[in-house]
């Protein structure tokens, strides 16, 4: 496809404004999930798994005996891996947190103003389970949260992998609750017997349990609304088709709904490509996923430009945006993503795994307005406001004055009283104002 192509700016206008729709059936699946964990608790957690993952719980929690057993299993190579991306992970959110926002106070003129910044006290990690291992899921959602100073980190993932428990056990996780889908978000909101309610949950998982995010936000924070994956390579005559190739491989191998985009600077690099793809796929273990994944949501766009190229990856802005260009570093800044890849060598399998920053990132464009997941994520902050009398005398006529216009007498009041001034005239006993009366003029403060 290239712009001159008929269908070229339907195209590109859905994908510009592609968002996170999850099918209606799902959101009311979800929403009938999270009711009945609400009402039973630990009793419906037991049923849903056993109806949904045909699997039998004693227990909800997994003792720390039987954790580590399962974590000492991982063999020596495994965890060496795991350890030093570790300590790459947490140094880039050490770095993170150092330059995040931090606390602050001045004094001026008798007003005190601050903002305390301090880290949440629980937070519930999901980490997608059963049939597949994402220990790296792990170090990249626990340890910012460790970071950050998180008085307690649980963690929820079905059927946890050895290698899922030594990344736990590694990243300083405290409690790991062997519960999946859904009703392990709405445990995890709402709190059960065995489940504590935490104050935010994070980490990617399918549509179930997006959906049941979705429902659950407003009582409890949560990272963002995560859509498959997905990447748009920008590439010039300067990169290797076989590199190109593999990195689209890389997305596609995920899920049938993957999206593997290539914005290709000449016809030469896009055919290079396509070749190195078609002789890959066929060495592939997960062959029949990728293949479905490039058939359905791949797509190859022909610019004549790395300025054309780099312009329709930021306007797509991709969970992963990769620059396979000639002057890549010059091109990054100009580039709107949840990760940017810059130049020949930084594949995306490295972000995934072991680069450092974490590989929680937003999806659907939302890349334009949202932030992968970082320390920041697990801090709060709190406005500190303290005045002398002099202070409030100075400014008690203008806050009353926006007080009146607002039609809030009672602000107004509240303040004149403190420095001894009568205030406006009150209104006639029994007379109120009708501002407010059906819910407009309000303020949520």
């Amino acid at each position: 496809m290239s712009p001159g192509d008929s269908d070229y700016r339907l195209v590109l206008e859905a994908l510009a404004h592609r968002a996170s729709t999850l099918p209606a059936e799902v959101v009311q699946a979800a929403g009938t999930i999270i009711n009945e964990v609400r009402r039973r608790g630990d009793a419906a957690l037991r049923e849903l798994t056993e109806r949904f993952e045909n699997r039998r719980l004693d227990a909800l929690e997994l003792s720390k005996p039987a954790w580590r057993a399962q974590a000492g299993s991982v063999a020596a190579p495994v965890r060496s891996a795991l350890e030093a991306a570790a300590v790459r992970i947490r140094a880039f959110h050490e770095r993170e947190k150092a330059h995040a926002a931090t606390s602050f106070e001045y004094e001026e003129d008798g007003v005190r103003l601050g903002s305390r910044v301090e880290p949440l006290g629980r937070v519930g990690l999901y980490v997608p389970g059963g049939t597949a291992r994402y220990p790296s899921t792990v170090l990249m959602t626990a340890i910012p949260a460790r970071v950050a100073g998180v008085g307690e980190v649980f963690m929820t993932t079905p059927g946890p992998s050895a290698e899922t428990l030594a990344a736990a056990e590694i990243a300083g996780v405290d409690r790991v609750f062997v519960l999946g889908g859904a009703q392990a978000v709405a445990a995890l909101a709402y709190g059960t017997a065995s489940v504590p309610r935490v104050d935010k949950i994070v980490g990617p998982g399918n549509a179930y349990v997006t959906a049941a995010k979705r429902l659950v936000y407003g009582d409890v924070g949560i990272d963002f609304l995560a859509g498959p994956t997905e990447v748009a390579i920008a590439a010039d005559d300067s990169a290797d088709p076989a590199w190109v190739a593999a990195d689209l491989l890389a997305q596609a191998e995920h899920d049938v709904l993957a999206v593997p985009i290539l914005v290709a600077v000449g016809r030469s690099v896009l055919e290079g490509v396509e070749r190195a793809l078609a002789e890959q796929l066929e060495a592939l273990p997960r062959r029949d996923i990728a293949r479905r994944a490039l058939a359905d949501k791949g797509l190859a766009i022909l610019v004549d430009t790395a300025a054309e190229a780099v312009a329709l990856v930021s306007q797509i802005a991709p969970e992963h945006a990769g620059l396979a260009l000639r002057d890549a570093a010059v091109w990054a800044p100009r580039v709107t993503a949840g990760a940017v890849f810059v130049g020949h060598h930084a594949s995306e399998s490295v972000g995934d795994y072991f680069a450092g920053p974490s590989h929680v990132l937003p999806t659907g464009g939302s890349a334009r307005f949202t932030s992968p997941l970082g320390v920041g994520d697990f801090l709060k902050r709190t406005s500190v406001i303290a005045y002398s009398a002099e202070a409030l005398a100075r400014q008690v006529d203008d806050i009353e004055r926006l007080a009146e216009v607002e039609g809030l007498e009672g602000h107004g009041r509240a303040v004149a009283a403190r420095v001894g001034k009568a205030g406006k005239a009150g209104k006639a006993d029994g007379q109120v104002d009708n501002v407010g009366q059906s819910g407009q003029g309000t303020r949520n403060r």
